[in-house]
């Protein structure tokens, strides 16, 4: 026992490398995760208390622990064994790939990243772009929803900006938990954003276990009261307009909310732009039937860069407005099951109306309807056809100064001009042809709302084009 033992130097090093990490695997790593487990908890207790909304414990669970508990769902369990058997795979087989789907699905919330960093940059990079707008909206409402409810926000899909938009606008309601498709499936988009609570979804799998594997998910969050926020169109819109709402996360929201003795209300929210930063992008998808465009981030990189090398020149200049406006909540309790229909079907075609009523009306969007309906105008008749509009449109949320409409048209003439949306000659602006597709892409946005029976200025001058494309403007 006392006899020496020579050992090379670098097994040596090895065994104490080893005894190392045990020492600090078993008692110092536990000690240390404990300590800041402790400050986090209560960081967040303040924090809740200047919520209206506090942060529900799921959220605040482990990561390894969350998706545990999601393999392990009896549901989950039986999809494994019948998506088994369907293969022709041993279960085991089929339990690590489900095991897979749920680390894919399950976010690393991190209420430090959320509030210290998140915030703050979607608010600095919000007025950095627009000129941001938060529509009206009845408080009273809003602040009548129960505490214990789970809370869902609902919103049309115009750009991805709307992420960083709501996120900024709702910063002390809550935190919420987007649903996030493929396209921010990038490093290092994708870690940033699991950080801040959103879970990814594959909107077009066919696979029925990974169908499972999110219905629990959903199904659990839900019954957790997890302030959540999801887009019914499932995509970006290509033309503008709001799109046919999916149904799919609805219905697993719906049935993770039966039989767990909790409300579910629908807070409708609607977003409008006088840019949208990604408007070629999706007209060309419009124009080709190919949605394929992921987010490739060089080219995100690339473009910031730019516009903070024009920021620093100080050639740079906002891209107009961006509103937020939030409709009248919906209790889930008010859509009751009607006998022969979806009742998933149903609340979305209700939340669509619901968002429809409050798109906000922005000067770019009005100009470029007025401009597609009737033809070239002359600026005077560009504002009386303005005023006119929103003189019939009493209940829109209307974003531009009552009684300086000259004001509005000229901020949405100088945007226009500025990207080659029309031409001004001999007096009259013109949409510019090449352009019909974003001039029709902006009008559609707020085409729903605008009364379609409109008297003519007298120096209205029509053209081919622009009577050919009013029906398209207005459907």
């Amino acid at each position: 026992m006392t006899q020496t033992v020579e050992l090379p130097l670098w097994a040596f090093v090895l065994i104490l490398l080893f005894a190392a990490v045990t020492f600090a695997s078993h008692f110092l790593f536990p000690s240390v995760r404990w300590f800041f487990r402790r400050r986090l908890e209560r960081a967040v207790a303040r924090l809740n208390q200047r919520l209206e909304r506090p942060i529900e414990p799921f959220k605040l669970a482990r990561r390894y622990d969350m998706i545990q508990r999601l393999i392990y769902d009896p549901q989950v369990a039986q999809a494994v064994s019948d998506h088994a058997r369907e293969r022709g795979i041993p279960e085991n087989v089929a339990f690590e790939e489900a095991r897979r789907y749920a680390r894919e699905i399950v976010p690393s919330f991190s209420a430090f990243t959320y509030f210290a960093f998140a915030i703050r940059a979607a608010r600095l990079l919000s007025n950095a772009i627009y000129r941001v707008h938060l529509g009206s909206y009845d408080e009273t409402l809003l602040k009548a929803i129960d505490k214990d409810a789970t809370v869902v926000f609902v919103m049309n899909h115009r750009s991805n900006m709307d992420y960083v938009l709501v996120t900024y606008l709702v910063a002390r309601r809550s935190a919420l938990s987007y649903a996030v498709g493929e396209w921010a499936r990038v490093w290092p988009l994708s870690l940033l954003i699991r950080a801040m609570g959103a879970y990814f979804i594959r909107r077009k799998s066919q696979n029925e276990l990974y169908r499972k594997v999110l219905a629990a998910y959903v199904r659990l969050a839900t019954r957790a009261g997890v302030t959540q926020a999801m887009f019914p169109e499932g995509g970006l819109s290509l033309t503008g307009a709001m799109a046919p709402p999916k149904h799919g996360l609805l219905k697993y929201i719906i049935d993770g909310s039966e039989g767990a003795g909790k409300e579910v209300v629908f807070v409708p929210v609607a977003l409008n732009y006088d840019r949208v930063l990604e408007d070629k992008i999706l007209t060309d998808a419009a124009r080709t039937g190919a949605r394929k465009f992921r987010a490739r981030i060089g080219l995100v990189m690339l473009r910031m860069l730019r516009q903070l090398w024009l920021r620093v020149t100080g050639r740079y200049q906002r891209a107009g407005q961006a509103a937020v406006s939030f409709g009248r909540p919906l209790s889930l309790s008010e859509v009751p099951p009607e006998e022969g229909r979806d009742r998933s079907r149903v609340l979305s075609a209700e939340l669509m109306r619901r968002i429809g009523e409050v798109v906000p009306v922005l000067p770019v969007p009005m100009v470029s309807y007025l401009l597609l309906q009737r033809g070239a105008l002359s600026e005077g008749a560009l504002v009386h056809a303005l005023a006119e509009v929103v003189g019939r449109m009493p209940q829109a949320e209307i974003h531009m100064p009552p009684h300086s409409y000259d004001f509005a048209v000229q901020s949405a003439l100088m945007q226009m001009r500025r990207r080659g949306l029309i031409r001004v000659s001999g007096g009259l602006i013109h949409p510019e042809r090449s352009q019909l597709d974003l001039l029709r892409f902006y009008a559609n946005s707020i085409a729903h709302l605008v009364p379609v029976a409109l008297s003519a200025p007298p120096d209205v001058e029509y053209s081919a084009s622009a009577k050919g494309n009013s029906a398209s403007a207005g459907s």
